[in-house]
């Protein structure tokens, strides 16, 4: 990893991700997504866009992970 991002010192979201992303979850923006560092980023995000409560979110990201990490 380059130390272009310095604002992000940990792994974000992969590329191939994003795009899988953007298509289940339309509300978030490009920029949310690309900010990502963990699944667990991914679940409140959800919780917050689509309020909902954070187990159904977190099922919601189990069931896409399926064991992948952001």
């Amino acid at each position: 990893m380059t130390n272009n991002a310095a604002h992000t010192p940990h792994a974000v979201v992969a590329p191939a991700l994003r795009g899988e992303i953007e298509s289940r979850w339309g509300k978030l923006s490009a920029a949310e997504i690309a900010g990502l560092k963990t699944n667990a980023d991914l679940v409140t995000m959800i919780q917050s866009r689509y309020s909902i409560d954070k187990t159904k979110a977190q099922g919601e990201v189990d069931a896409f992970a399926k064991g992948r990490q952001l």
